[in-house]
């Protein structure tokens, strides 16, 4: 099979979605039908359908009235292909935190402007228990959801899933280094107290502070995390 057919099928269901005709929760036509529709093979609208549910923008399912749908959330197809980007170095862990720094000072601007009771709650919540998890494993599972809790509190969903992206992508590359560093006590000990100084400022409302904490914090991991003999080359 040529790319043509693929291809013009990847291109109307793309134009379909920008021009509002297809939305979230939509069903798409059969395979028969949009290969009729556009005159293509069936082969190159399934093609074309899996190129879609791997980015995250449809789902299928089987029985009655349900097949293939736009989905409204994008779940984890962007920390998928982050995550494979990096592993095959075509971004750097270096370019990685320094998108991390941009958005996360966002996301601390938004959540001290947006901040509510709950949230705060629950990041002061995330920032207790972090004080007890010895185990890095489980330390890493908080400091994600601590930061994440920060993204969702600035009720901005692509920086939100961006953040959960990132994560996603760099998560064992931070998990390995934490398991091979000598000082990992004397850091754990300081990230707890960053998340608590970031939480005080979320509470103050002052989200400048508060974006210089988050900041100051993910450059001091990530210089820490340089310094583990793999990152050094030993």
């Amino acid at each position: 099979m040529g790319s043509g057919g693929f291809d013009a099928v990847l291109d109307h269901l793309t134009t379909e979605i920008l021009e509002g005709r297809i939305g979230p929760g939509s069903r798409l036509p059969n395979e028969r039908e949009l290969a009729a529709h556009l005159e293509v093979s069936r082969s190159a609208v399934r093609e074309a359908i899996k190129v879609f549910q791997a980015q995250g923008v449809i789902t299928s399912h089987t029985g009655p009235g349900r097949g293939t749908r736009v989905t409204g959330s994008q779940g984890d197809a962007l920390g998928r292909i982050l995550k494979l980007h990096v592993a095959l170095d075509v971004i750097s862990f270096d370019e990685v935190t320094e998108t991390r720094v941009v958005l996360e000072r966002a996301a601390a601007m938004g959540a001290a402007e947006h901040r509510r009771d709950e949230g705060l709650a629950q990041l002061r919540a995330l920032a207790e228990e972090m004080v007890s998890a010895t185990e890095i494993s489980d330390f890493n599972a908080l400091d994600t959801r601590f930061h994440v809790a920060i993204a969702s509190l600035a009720a901005n969903r692509l920086i939100r899933d961006l953040t959960i992206a990132i994560r996603e992508a760099v998560a064992l590359h931070i998990l390995a280094a934490e398991r091979e560093m000598d000082g990992w006590p004397e850091l754990r000990t300081r990230l707890v107290a960053e998340h608590d100084g970031i939480v005080e400022a979320l509470t103050l409302g002052d989200g400048a502070l508060a974006a210089d904490r988050c900041e100051a914090h993910i450059r001091g991991a990530h210089r820490a995390f340089l310094e583990t003999p793999s990152a050094r080359g030993g």
